[in-house]
């Protein structure tokens, strides 16, 4: 990348990411271990939100319902590449105050940093696609709203994200954290009613050949891991890491620094669980059932009280969607903007930026339902994911060569160990999500 008027190490050359929400948040300067810790929460279940919102939960229902608990290990996997990489991401925010869009506007050349952007807004535009599905798909199985109805009602969510930000940056991460408990409650319910055989789903976590010598098991394996990282997650989390108030020196970095990825890795274990949840209730109920041709959220629903014989399953796995997706839209539209501001330097009314985005993923949803059905909006659901998968490179490549650069990161820059294993994850993402995106396009 071409290196363009470098920034001091643990400077930056930008205005403060997310400009008076930067530094709001008061950290203890001492006291015990556990009370700093607090101070610090929030950063890391704002962006797990990310790793299960309703563009993962096909992908899982259909692991499950066709191969058992054998793609169990595809998400550990998964998981475990998406705490190096947040871990990474909160890395570059506290060391250099600059968060991940800043750091491309500011270390590569114009031209490389627009075309940054326009692809970063097109992922935050396909991810925001699959929240207003997901939104809507909900409301439609709770209250029997139509798709269509339901996709429009989403943009309401405009002013709750208004509101909360008002309040400060504590009330938006105590809403997202509130939604997270719902669903963490809803499926740790679900898996106690379905009663899976712990042996055979501690065994899912080992890896097994099947999955590499079975060509069906190897698409849904690299669908799995391609819509488990997402891209706007790693610039949101280089942003809000940076809104607690801790001392801007090397050591107080260095301690932000651990409590930061303390954060990020529980609340990412807490991911694990949800997506894991999602796949042994569809092993479990679906595949032992027979049923191994579950693969959309709808079918899931329809099916779920039935072949367990409790009427209350459906309701909870559509209650745990309505609060994924009403969490993924927070997250989405904070994510929106720091994008625009970082790369831009344009700074727009967070209400304006929300109907922007949310105009434009509502008229598509809007328009294949009324054309194409419900069977249209799943395919546009895929569609999504697709794009997200075209994106991720754009952003993993550049956070790698950014932490990696010791001109930008100083004492802070990653060891070789860290470094090899980050460019390994890459390419690994890279290779995975290129061949999701040609075996897609070739309708396999």
């Amino acid at each position: 990348m071409d290196q363009v008027r470098p920034a001091p190490p643990g400077q930056a050359s930008a205005e403060p990411s997310l400009g008076a929400l930067n530094g709001s948040v008061p950290v203890r300067a001492g006291g015990s271990w556990l009370w700093r810790l607090f101070a610090f929460l929030g950063p890391g279940y704002m962006i797990s939100v990310g790793y299960m919102d309703p563009g993962n939960w096909a992908t899982d229902i259909a692991g499950g319902a066709q191969f058992g608990y054998t793609l169990l290990s595809v998400i550990l996997l998964s998981n475990l590449m998406a705490i190096v990489l947040q871990a990474l991401a909160a890395r570059l925010g506290i060391a250099t105050g600059l968060d991940l869009a800043q750091a491309c506007r500011e270390r590569t050349s114009r031209p490389v940093s627009i075309a940054l952007w326009l692809i970063c807004e097109a992922a935050i535009i396909a991810c925001d696609l699959a929240e207003v599905i997901g939104t809507a798909i909900a409301l439609k199985l709770l209250f029997g709203i139509p798709l269509t109805l339901g996709a429009l009602i989403t943009a309401l969510d405009v002013f709750v994200v208004l509101l909360l930000l008002r309040r400060g940056f504590r009330a938006l991460e105590a809403f997202v954290i509130g939604l997270l408990t719902i669903i963490f409650v809803c499926f740790g319910l679900q898996i106690a009613m379905a009663a899976p055989p712990l042996q055979a789903v501690l065994g899912g976590f080992v890896p097994s050949r099947e999955i590499v010598t079975n060509p069906a098991a190897l698409y849904i394996a690299i669908g799995i891991i391609g819509a488990t990282v997402m891209p706007h997650n790693l610039y949101l989390h280089s942003s809000i890491v940076q809104t607690r108030a801790y001392p801007r020196t090397d050591e107080g970095r260095r301690e932000a620094l651990r409590f930061a990825v303390t954060d990020s890795t529980v609340a990412l274990m807490l991911a694990l669980f949800v997506n894991a949840a999602i796949l042994i209730m569809a092993a479990s109920v679906f595949h032992a059932g027979g049923r191994t041709d579950v693969e959309e959220i709808e079918q899931a629903y329809e099916l779920l009280s039935p072949l367990l014989g409790v009427g209350l399953a459906s309701t909870l796995f559509a209650v745990a969607l309505l609060a994924s997706g009403l969490n993924s839209t927070v997250t989405a539209t904070l994510a929106g903007q720091i994008v625009m501001e970082g790369f831009l330097r344009l700074r727009l009314p967070p209400f304006a930026r929300r109907l922007v985005t949310r105009g434009i993923a509502i008229v598509p949803v809007v328009v294949v339902t009324a054309l194409y059905g419900e069977q249209g909006t799943a395919r546009l659901l895929v569609l999504s994911q697709v794009v997200l998968s075209m994106q991720l490179p754009f952003a993993v490549i550049p956070l790698v060569h950014f932490v990696s650069d010791r001109r930008l990161m100083g004492r802070f820059v990653i060891p070789g160990w860290l470094k090899g294993l980050s460019w390994v994850i890459a390419a690994i993402i890279v290779v995975l999500n290129v061949k999701l995106l040609v075996d897609t396009l070739a309708g396999s």
